[in-house]
């Protein structure tokens, strides 16, 4: 939004305060200055995302173990949280975990609890509280009413670090397309602009207000952004398409945030993707070609990362970069193997992989910082087909690579086929469909050793001599 997360023209300022990016409407509450610098949901400076750049705020972070669940379990998720908000540029000054069998409808934590968060957010003089759960428009604006501060979630803090990172004009529109999507429902007017306007000559009744006036605006600007991203989406399947006319095979580098998979990437093409220790330091999609040490040669991807309770509006806004997830012959599921709960962050991955219709997809499972972890022994046990690796050192990329071109092997058949000396057509039809591994004149024809689909077998039935079990 504003200077960031645009194709076209920006959304404008005044509309922006409508967004719910201002902390609080005036006529919502009256916070106290003197307990709230009003930071985190502002836009600060550049008026781009949720969070103050000048300093960096204080948060306290809130979390619920509901039924069925457990406090470890919650604190774990918190400590996550806890490196988002410092990426996002903030700090943790106290944390508050509470057990319910189900979330309060009117301020998910129940008033009296949101009494004792307002009372430790006053004594550690923190700016903003951050729930680590979704909060309803309601349930924030009422919370806000109680805090005297800003009420924000998990999702507008990831909502947050990639309006910060994203850099490409597709990766910014993804950004503000999520963005208008979280906010629309949240959109409320402040003072007179909140008036409705007089009908026209000759009709009755009030006319809109202007919330509806905003409302609207922001509605087109949505259609305009998912349009463009159908545009890029096409474009993308025309590629897709191309490729896959080809004999060239497409690997997808998948994983949680911070695995460490741009690392890789540049480690196996020299692609010199930017590699940071940060959380969704990675937003757009790059690809490189490989060459595997049997002879294949891939296109290898990497895209942005995953994570726990990964907001349902970034997996909708990015579904046209995360197709080369979706296209990709074979999965590398990049794990930190020094992360504290590496099979929890397995599950997470597996479970958005699964939402955007990659589930089926081949998968090889890479345990990538193992010179980092305490843990590998049991890794192993548990995970006895995995590939264990340092990207950074090197330890283990020869396996990777020789399970890569194993891996891509299986997807194809060698296959031998006699072509007359004049089907140009055909000849044409191997190079470009498989690998062609052996190539000599014989009696009759060419005769061609190759590695082929199973589809381009059918089609090529009547020239195929023998296919290898």
């Amino acid at each position: 939004m504003s200077d960031r997360g645009t194709i076209d023209e920006p959304v404008d300022d005044d509309l922006l305060d409508d967004l719910g990016f201002d902390p609080v409407d005036e006529e919502v509450f009256e916070p106290d200055d003197d307990s709230h610098r009003g930071g985190f949901g502002e836009f600060g400076g550049e008026r781009s995302a949720f969070i103050e750049r000048a300093f960096r705020e204080r948060i306290v972070l809130v979390g619920v173990t509901l039924h069925g669940s457990t406090d470890e379990v919650t604190d774990e998720s918190l400590d996550e949280l806890h490196r988002l908000i410092d990426t996002a540029g903030a700090d943790e000054v106290a944390r508050v975990i509470q057990r319910r069998d189900a979330p309060d409808p009117a301020t998910y934590i129940g008033k009296g609890k949101a009494e004792e968060v307002r009372r430790i957010a006053e004594v550690h003089d923190a700016d903003t509280v951050v729930f680590d759960d979704e909060l309803s428009p309601a349930q924030q604006v009422n919370l806000q009413k109680i805090f005297g501060r800003d009420a924000l979630d998990r999702t507008a803090v990831i909502l947050d670090i990639f309006a910060q990172n994203a850099h490409s004009q597709e990766g910014k529109a993804q950004v503000e397309l999520a963005m208008l999507q979280y906010n629309l429902p949240r959109l409320r007017g402040a003072g007179k602009r909140l008036s409705q306007q007089a009908g026209g000559i000759g009709t009755r009744g009030p006319g809109e207000t202007q919330l509806e006036v905003d409302r609207r605006r922001v509605v087109r600007r949505v259609h305009k952004l998912e349009a463009e991203l159908v545009d890029v989406a096409k474009h993308r399947f025309t590629q897709s398409k191309r490729r896959r006319r080809s004999a060239n095979r497409s690997v997808s580098l998948v994983g949680y945030t911070n695995a460490g998979k741009s690392t890789l990437l540049n480690r196996l093409t020299d692609a010199r993707v930017l590699v940071e220790n940060r959380l969704f330091a990675t937003l757009d999609a790059t690809t490189r070609r490989l060459d595997l040490p049997g002879g294949e040669m891939v296109f290898l991807s990497d895209t942005v990362g995953f994570v726990r309770k990964l907001p349902h509006q970034l997996v909708e806004a990015f579904k046209s970069t995360l197709d080369v997830v979706i296209d990709a012959d074979l999965l590398v599921h990049l794990v930190d193997a020094s992360a504290a709960e590496p099979d929890a962050q397995i599950a997470a991955v597996r479970s958005v992989l699964r939402d955007i219709g990659a589930g089926e997809r081949p998968e090889l499972l890479v345990f990538n910082k193992s010179d980092l972890s305490d843990e590998l022994p049991r890794l192993r046990r548990h995970h006895p087909d995995a590939v264990f690796i340092s990207a950074v050192t090197g330890e283990g990329i020869d396996e990777l690579l020789a399970r890569l071109a194993e891996g891509v092997r299986t997807l194809t058949q060698v296959c031998e086929l006699l072509v007359p000396f004049e089907r140009g057509d055909i000849m044409a039809a191997v190079h470009r469909e498989g690998q062609v591994l052996n190539e000599t004149p014989a009696e009759g024809g060419m005769r061609y050793t190759a590695r082929l689909e199973a589809a381009s077998i059918s089609r090529l039935s009547d020239f195929v001599v023998e296919v290898a079990s």
